[in-house]
């Protein structure tokens, strides 16, 4: 194909922040069509990002009929992601979903089947895979150097960092709150790092600690907690078929200094890594304990510190490549869908007080 040519369905902030000004930047790329339920953010972003001649469409349905249209990015609340993602597969277009895949994991399990039945690419928007420190100790696991990895945590720590706009706080939209909204970064990064997607049993706690006080600190300013519908942390041991155990803490409010955010550490027979302080790399050798500091700076010369892309672009990029060369994405639904089933049973079982076992 000549140009791939993209629409994207939903044009708030993660679409205008990260989506379109990433696919702009790729010369194969011309984005054709935008719709959100909102129309006056859809023409905003048309005016911006669009393709001479590029449509606004009333309706999603409408362009996802359009047959000129390849790929679809679809940016809405997460209780819209699987029904929207279906309609795009079976319409015959590629599909990037933001994360978290679906609200729920049978919902996941339908995008993931709708992928395979329509032959079409499916991805989900987990961005930090992308970085250069996760590119990095992928490639120093895949070697070796950490060995048999046996004990992680998957960090997604704020302070007070709770999103007060939009549907975030909505239960019935969006599934939950930091668990599903930055824990489920922390977590697929864990899982893709480790390689390890077979989850044996789950144990979960959620609360509702800090989202019921009342002119609360907050980067965003107070919320309203009569608005707070979703747990405000969450945290969770998850224990796989291998033996492997991850520990998983997310928060929007926590009154805690020790904050991090899509982040992981990693204990290995061979060595372990974290990323506290940049990446870290831990080890033994002749008979010494060391640590290796990663340095991403190229650092080469004097007020230039070589080229660089963003997380955002080199996801965007590859992903784009992935539909040129029909080849897999680098985050396949079979993976993300894994995300989206620990993520439930570790509500269910903050729900039901018992761990929840999978086949």
């Amino acid at each position: 194909m000549n140009k791939v040519k993209v629409a994207i369905i939903g044009c708030g902030g993660i679409a205008t922040g990260k989506h379109l000004p990433s696919l702009s930047k790729i010369e194969q790329v011309e984005i054709i069509g935008f719709f959100d339920i909102f129309p006056a953010s859809a023409h905003k972003a048309a005016e911006k990002f669009g393709a001479p001649g590029a449509r606004v469409y009333d309706d999603y349905r409408e362009l996802l009929a359009d047959p000129t249209i390849d790929v679809v990015h679809i940016c809405t609340p997460n209780d819209t992601h699987a029904e929207i993602s279906i309609a795009a597969l079976e319409a015959g277009k590629h599909v990037m979903c933001e994360k978290p895949m679906a609200k729920t994991a049978a919902d996941g399990r339908r995008m993931v089947e709708a992928a395979k039945r329509t032959g079409k690419k499916l991805t989900i928007g987990y961005n930090n895979r992308f970085r250069a420190d996760s590119q990095h100790l992928k490639r120093v696991i895949e070697d070796g150097d950490l060995g048999d990895i046996y004990f992680a945590k998957a960090h997604a720590v704020r302070r007070r960092g709770v999103p007060t706009w939009g549907v975030f706080l909505d239960e019935e939209k969006q599934g939950g709150g930091p668990l599903i909204d930055i824990g489920t970064h922390a977590l697929d990064l864990t899982l893709w790092l480790m390689n390890n997607y077979e989850p044996k049993v789950v144990l979960g706690t959620a609360y509702h600690k800090l989202s019921r006080k009342e002119n609360a600190a907050n980067s965003w300013g107070p919320w309203d907690p009569e608005k707070f519908k979703v747990e405000d942390s969450a945290f969770a041991m998850i224990v796989m078929k291998n033996g492997a155990t991850i520990m998983v803490e997310a928060s929007w409010a926590l009154n805690t200094l020790d904050t991090k955010e899509a982040k992981c550490t990693l204990c290995g027979t061979e060595g372990g890594a974290d990323m506290q302080d940049g990446l870290r790399i831990n080890g033994e050798k002749h008979s010494r304990l060391y640590v290796n500091h990663m340095q991403f700076e190229a650092k080469g010369a004097d007020f230039y510190e070589g080229k660089k892309e963003t997380m955002q672009d080199k996801e965007i990029r590859l992903w784009i490549n992935a539909i040129i060369n029909d080849t897999e994405p680098v985050v396949t639904p079979e993976q993300s869908c894994v995300v989206s089933e620990i993520l439930e049973a570790i509500y269910e079982s903050n729900r039901t007080g018992k761990a929840v076992y999978f086949d």
